[in-house]
């Protein structure tokens, strides 16, 4: 392979040259234009060398040298994620002991693209290749120097190492999806780099938001600090585009506006697999019960009329799945079989997907959206932007000249689209990231607000984790926290509805949600762990998998942390203690004369109804508490328990006063 120049050694031969908006040009050699190939027809060397970042390479590994902030625009298929941190690691960046970090907003990202770095090195995944995910740490110290993570992994680090020392180098990937850990990390880094003037950053987009990336960590003259003439150092930023490998993708709208865009998505699909050439579909939806819908609905269509049946292979992708169906997306699909692939929004730029030739896009996206007034955080259906929808489409000309169908009107998409999404820090409640980075001087309660901080969950569902240990159910408590940490135990799905609701009340409990949760790990446990139980129970075999590793993961924290393990065996009545402790602020009573199940918020009296997917559905108990609420035709409450409104002044008297009247008043 072809030498790689060191940090501190030589400068490359070619000419840098600076741009008047910030940005670098770099004259290079030859232009390597060529489609890569999959593994098996060419080298892995050549593959690499294929990639359009490739060519940049020696201009990537200069400003890195000689800047502390790098920021690279390059669109998705251009390798920089796969390739920048290889191309730190070869020229010495983690010599010494030092690693070099790799974030990604998304867990499905992060295992992906470590698991194709390790493939790609030869090396086994978890060694000098590994990734650390919420509750998954796959990593070995003085082993691992390629570390991919999260961004809100990153920063539940700086609790332990405010400096974040043993990192040479931090690639901040995707950084244009602006989640609420990537840009409480720009600010904390641009702080930590006054520090560690050493440490160098590299931020990369696929988009061209680079400008105001670019001023953002650009030094105000008045606060300009020295450069570090021993290194060659310059703190101000720099730009560097690096070219995409995109083909013509012809785009095709809806004449009309779409009533129903799963079953749009479903005929689309079918269409394209009978009028168009062979390449793969990748369908945009919105979230998991959007995708399985879908795939069953594609499902059924292929068994029905058998005219599909030899030629499509249809996959989810979502951030639930297990390793084993995620390998079945990125793997190839067999001679004279078409893959559709149907994922959330995160195959829109986190993930390079080979072979997609078509995408279908619905126009919307789960995104999360906070109340600031009644306090309530919901995650809903909203359409996308305009941003969103071109990258969507450039998904279909990777491989080859490609085809987007949009479920909307070119008149929407001109005229009634916003331009840009709104950033993810403008639209959520900020109590999770606020406790994290607060320190002494912030006046965190002690020892709850530190016990709390270090829990990686949302703040109620740690209060009810740390109340356990007084109440003494703190087994049955971290359960509850490990079910509630997956999206999903049930299996769920078109046509299978009411074998669903029948298996879900063998074990539903008159406390409701949070004790079934109890239950049915009970029957998972006493069943060996078995994946025929859980088929016959329709319980999801992955998702209790899941709540294992999570399980375990919570008891370790609690002991470090000083909590006490014991169960309240079968006191179901501390239980619900233990979940008021944490979630007093989501308690709701039914109106009186109510015919339809109507509650009322206790907090900003905010009519809400019990989601049908709870076995207190149509039960109606006077008092519940419950832990999230989801926006569709009304406000639904999801996983609920039964509550004595007399807990709520035991556990909030700080919260909830009693009216002469003895109503409970907030």
């Amino acid at each position: 392979m072809s030498q790689f120049w060191k940090p501190g050694t030589e400068r490359p031969q070619g000419r840098v040259v600076d741009d008047e908006e910030g940005g670098v040009l770099f004259l290079s050699g030859s232009h390597h234009s060529s489609s890569s190939s999959r593994y098996g027809y060419a080298s892995i060397d050549k593959q690499r060398q294929r990639l359009p970042v490739f060519k940049y390479r020696t201009a990537i590994l200069y400003l890195v040298e000689t800047r502390a902030t790098t920021i690279i625009v390059g669109e998705t298929g251009s390798g920089k994620t796969t390739q920048i941190p290889q191309y730190l690691k070869e020229a010495g960046w983690a010599a010494g002991g030092r690693l070099i970090a790799c974030t990604q907003p998304r867990r499905l990202a992060v295992q992906a693209v470590a698991s194709r770095v390790a493939e790609e090195m030869g090396v086994k995944l978890g060694e000098e290749v590994g990734y650390t995910i919420r509750f998954e740490d796959v990593t070995k110290p003085d082993v691992t120097v390629l570390k991919f993570l999260t961004d809100g992994v990153l920063l539940r680090e700086m609790m332990d190492d405010p400096l974040l020392t043993k990192y040479s180098v931090i690639m901040l990937d995707e950084a244009h999806e602006r989640s609420i850990s990537t840009d409480i990390l720009l600010g904390l880094l641009k702080k930590i780099q006054r520090r560690r003037p050493e440490l160098r950053l590299i931020i990369s987009s696929a988009t061209i938001e680079a400008k105001s990336m670019s001023d953002f960590f650009r030094m105000r003259k008045k606060r300009r600090e020295p450069e570090n003439e021993e290194h060659g150092l310059q703190v101000e930023p720099v730009i560097l585009s690096v070219e995409g490998r995109g083909f013509n993708v012809q785009i095709n709208y809806s004449e009309e506006p779409v009533q129903d865009y799963v079953q749009a998505a479903v005929s689309t699909v079918l269409l394209i697999h009978e009028r168009e050439p062979a390449g793969d579909v990748l369908v945009f939806l919105t979230g998991q019960d959007d995708i399985d819908a879908s795939v069953q609905l594609l499902n059924d269509e292929v068994q029905t009329t058998g005219k599909h049946s030899s030629g499509l292979i249809v996959l989810p992708l979502y951030s639930g799945l297990s390793r084993a169906e995620q390998e079945l997306v990125f793997s190839q699909a067999p001679r004279g079989k078409r893959k559709v692939i149907i994922s959330t929004n995160i195959a829109e730029t986190s993930l390079t997907l080979e072979g997609i030739v078509y995408v279908v896009d619905s126009g919307f996206s789960k995104q999360r959206f906070y109340n600031p007034i009644s306090d309530i955080e919901n995650l809903v259906v909203a359409p996308i932007s305009r941003a969103s929808a071109r990258q969507r489409a450039g998904r279909a000309g990777r491989v080859r000249p490609g085809k987007c169908y949009r479920l909307y009107t070119e008149e929407y998409f001109l005229n009634h689209m916003s331009n840009e999404g709104i950033p993810e820090i403008q639209r959520s409640s900020m109590v999770s990231c606020v406790i994290q980075v607060l320190d002494d001087d912030a006046k965190l309660t002690s020892p709850t607000g530190f016990q709390v901080a270090e829990i990686p969950l949302d703040p109620m569902v740690s209060k009810m984790i740390i109340a356990s240990s007084q109440l003494g159910c703190s087994e049955e408590i971290i359960t509850i926290a490990a079910v509630l940490s997956v999206q999903s135990i049930w299996i769920s799905g078109r046509g299978i509805q009411k074998e669903s609701d029948e298996a879900k009340l063998r074990f539903a409990a008159a406390e409701g949600d949070h004790v079934t949760f109890l239950n049915v790990y009970k029957g998972f446990h006493q069943s060996g762990k078995s994946s025929q139980w859980c088929h016959k129970n329709y319980v999801n075999y992955h998702a209790m998998r899941k709540v294992l590793e999570v399980r375990e993961q919570l008891k370790r924290i609690a002991k470090r942390i000083g909590l006490v393990l014991k169960s309240c065996e079968s006191d179901m009545q501390v239980v619900r203690k233990a979940v008021t402790a944490g979630f007093f602020a989501n308690a709701c009573h039914l109106e009186e004369y109510s015919h339809n199940g109507m509650y009322k918020t206790l907090r900003g009296s905010q009519e809400v109804y019990i989601h049908p997917s709870s076995v207190l559905f149509r039960v109606n108990p006077k008092w519940v508490i419950y832990n999230s609420l989801v926006s569709t035709d009304r406000q639904y409450m999801r996983n609920v328990i039964t509550i004595d409104p007399s807990c709520l002044l035991e556990a909030a008297p700080h919260f909830y006063q009693l009216q002469q009247s003895n109503h409970l008043l907030r």
